[in-house]
């Protein structure tokens, strides 16, 4: 076997996994298809259709497309079978059906952005910044019943910097993720794959960390329970999206905002006032009170406006004495 005659399908839907499928095609793998997700409806009426990036190069690479509502719907799972594919290779996907991921003869292996058995679930890069990790990596794992939890071919390690932000982190496992999977590729067509089984990894008793689906509410800021350093990890492990979110109270108006950059401060010793008061000059900064130092709020974004540095802000808001985060 070799690269040019195994056959592959590709699965995958979002910008993270076209660096993978453009490493596979450039590389001259044999790709016979890809699946992503159906068109997303876009616009005000949900008039427009939109290609997941993963589409948009396949196409654009005349690659066939395969697009599911349902995974164990039979004509997709015969059309997937047409396919003949010796091994299936999902980066960004759903979890998959047995009838899906035990189709291939090769297996299928995923892509994974952490640590595994650490971070398992849908927001692994966020949950790892949010908790304050100082590394995190990216994992190459074949597939079983129970979602991320498959023997581990391959890992890749990198550091966390503490001026990193979800962006920043995405890029770089973004790279060396597709590195990683035509690697992984290699040692599945030559028969050199060793795996090792997650709970060898893990260690005995070890405690492992989740990294759940992130919605709305997971995003508000936490002013009372939270320290300077907790929430300085929670903003830059949400942007820059979902991006963290708080609202800036003043009586009985309530403003909601996003906050993408900040920076930690101490304390003055005479600082007596309250959590969640903010302190302003009114032109060039904006800063919260925590129960051990300051947040500086460095860019954010007012509901239906552009994300703004803090000075533009205070240009066009007034923040008057009584003003709160909450």
């Amino acid at each position: 076997m070799d690269k040019n005659s195994v056959r592959i399908v590709f699965m995958g839907t979002p910008e993270f996994a076209v660096e993978s499928l453009r490493a596979l095609v450039e590389g001259g793998y044999n790709v016979v298809g890809v699946v992503t997700m159906p068109d997303k409806p876009i616009g005000r009426h949900g008039s427009v259709l939109q290609a997941s990036p993963v589409k948009q190069y396949a196409v654009e690479h005349g690659l066939t497309v395969l697009q599911p509502q349902k995974l164990k719907d039979e004509a997709f799972v015969e059309s997937l079978r047409a396919l003949n594919a010796q091994l299936q290779i999902v980066v960004a996907f759903r979890m998959l059906p047995e009838v899906v991921w035990a189709m291939p003869t090769l297996g299928t292996f995923n892509l994974h952005a952490s640590l595994l058995p650490q971070y398992r679930g849908a927001a692994p890069i966020n949950w790892a910044i949010i908790n304050g990790e100082k590394e995190t990596g990216i994992t190459t794992f074949f597939l079983k019943h129970e979602i991320d939890t498959g023997e581990v071919i391959q890992q890749v390690k990198i550091p966390i910097l503490d001026t990193d932000n979800v962006g920043d982190v995405h890029d770089r496992l973004m790279a060396l993720g597709a590195e990683l999977v035509t690697q992984t590729v290699d040692a599945i067509i030559d028969g050199t794959v060793r795996t090792i089984p997650q709970e060898l990894i893990a260690g005995k008793n070890a405690s492992l960390k989740p990294a759940p689906k992130i919605f709305h509410d997971t995003c508000r800021i936490d002013w009372k329970h939270m320290n300077t350093k907790q929430v300085y990890d929670f903003i830059r492990g949400l942007s820059p999206y979902p991006a963290a979110w708080t609202t800036l109270v003043a009586g009985d108006k309530v403003t909601e905002m996003k906050v993408f950059e900040t920076r930690k401060l101490t304390l003055d010793n005479n600082d007596s006032d309250q959590v969640g008061t903010i302190k302003t000059d009114g032109r060039t900064y904006l800063r919260v009170r925590l129960v051990d130092g300051l947040i500086d709020i460095l860019t954010l974004q007012l509901a239906g406006k552009k994300r703004m540095d803090v000075a533009a802000f205070l240009n066009g808001f007034k923040v008057e004495e009584g003003m709160r985060m909450e």
